[in-house]
């Protein structure tokens, strides 16, 4: 599912676009927000990727729109969210990974991979009966191992309210597993880094990632 606001796109020549004083205007293109407009675009940078590296499953081609999307609008400046007072920044909430950017994720680097046993692990752990999880997946299924975190390229974290003083000097520890995959040719090297998380200690290990080439 992808957002998306004011997404300017082809357009019905025969739907109407807007009215001026009272008289229909038409159009070969029109903007439109919502993700009934935005999800049709992301299918299409998915299928031309799908098109460049077959062998992607549709977890990876995720992955990469998601890991080169740019929070950033066309002015170098944070994407606002127009649906509240004073366009403050939008959050990863508001806006999803961010604005897509096709020729980026064409070379990814590092993607975030996840079969289908993962995404039943995710059903098991979110209390899906046996027969519920047979309507998805049309097989038999036992939910030994259940498990909510996915290998997505995005997670969030849950911390109790502050003013509630029985937890508010606590410390609150969350720890996620990613795995991750070499997608680029060569040998790389990855270092992780971390902003914009104030009042939050975050620690990645490994701090960096070295991938030696397969030459």
């Amino acid at each position: 599912m992808a957002p998306g606001t004011q997404v300017l796109a082809s357009w019905s020549p025969i739907g109407e676009v807007t009215t001026i004083r009272s008289r229909s205007v038409y159009s070969n293109f029109n903007f439109n927000s919502g993700t009934s407009m935005a999800t049709p675009h992301v299918a299409g940078v998915a299928a031309l990727i799908k098109k460049a590296h077959p062998d992607w499953s549709p977890a990876t081609i995720r992955s990469a729109i998601m890991t080169t999307a740019s929070v950033l609008d066309n002015t170098n400046s944070p994407i606002k969210d127009p649906s509240m007072p004073g366009n403050p920044a939008a959050s990863p909430l508001d806006m999803g990974a961010g604005h897509i950017s096709p020729i980026k994720a064409l070379d990814p680097g590092l993607v975030y991979d996840a079969t289908t046993q993962d995404y039943i692990k995710v059903l098991c752990a979110m209390n899906y009966t046996s027969r519920q999880i047979r309507v998805f997946t049309n097989s038999s299924y036992s939910c030994k191992n259940q498990s909510l975190d996915l290998n997505y390229p995005s997670f969030i974290a849950y911390f109790p309210d502050d003013q509630n003083n029985s937890t508010s000097n606590q410390t609150v520890v969350h720890v996620f597993q990613k795995t991750v995959t070499n997608v680029a040719k060569g040998g790389m090297a990855y270092t992780a880094k971390v902003t914009g998380m104030d009042g939050i200690k975050v620690k990645v290990e490994p701090q960096k990632l070295i991938f030696k080439s397969d030459i």
